[in-house]
């Protein structure tokens, strides 16, 4: 086992949940130390019982190369992770710059919503801090339409402010086609009587 005595000897409480999260070598390992860090971070643990645990969250080839390792190896989760990183470096996704929010457009047919959804997602995946930056590559992205229109004449100063408008337009386009789609009462037939 490449775990030191001192982490073979630790004792994993009845109580610790183990981490919900499993590595088969094909995905990205920053991606699932961030997982397993977050999911630890709630149940907490030494040093060793993540050692431990962490050993429970790999698969297939992954578990080969853990059993792989020196006897008496691994000495500490710090150790492990840098092990872990560097094994499967050539996994980790290419690091997105900011400019490559420019490539984010608007498609066609999609909605308002999605495109908002989609252009905050990326603006977190970058964290970007930049406000101006943000405002104008999402006025460069939206498609021509009314809410365009309404960035034009009334410059948002920050994302925030976009995102509270385009909530505003959502909500009321979503009841105009409420409205437009609910069936018109047709006016009663005349009885002839008074």
């Amino acid at each position: 086992m490449p775990f030191s005595q001192e982490i073979m000897d630790a004792i994993i409480p009845a109580t610790l949940v183990g981490p919900k999260v499993t590595f088969t070598g094909t995905g990205d390992p920053e991606a699932h130390l961030t997982t397993f860090h977050t999911q630890m971070m709630m149940v907490g643990g030494s040093d060793a019982v993540r050692c431990k645990l962490f050993m429970s969250t790999l698969a297939g080839t992954t578990m080969y190369w853990f059993i792989s390792l020196l006897d008496g190896h691994v000495t500490s989760f710090p150790q492990l992770t840098k092990l872990f990183r560097a094994q499967y470096i050539v996994n980790r996704a290419p690091p997105s710059i900011s400019y490559d929010l420019f490539d984010i457009r608007q498609y066609q047919g999609e909605s308002l919503k999605e495109f908002l959804h989609r252009f905050g997602a990326q603006v977190v995946w970058l964290n970007l801090k930049d406000e101006r930056m943000m405002v104008h590559t999402f006025r460069k992205g939206i498609v021509s339409g009314p809410f365009s229109e309404s960035l034009i004449r009334n410059h948002p100063k920050t994302f925030v402010e976009i995102r509270r408008r385009a909530v505003a337009h959502i909500v009321a386009e979503e009841k105009v086609n409420k409205k437009c789609t609910c069936m018109v009462p047709t006016r009663p037939r005349a009885t002839g009587r008074p």
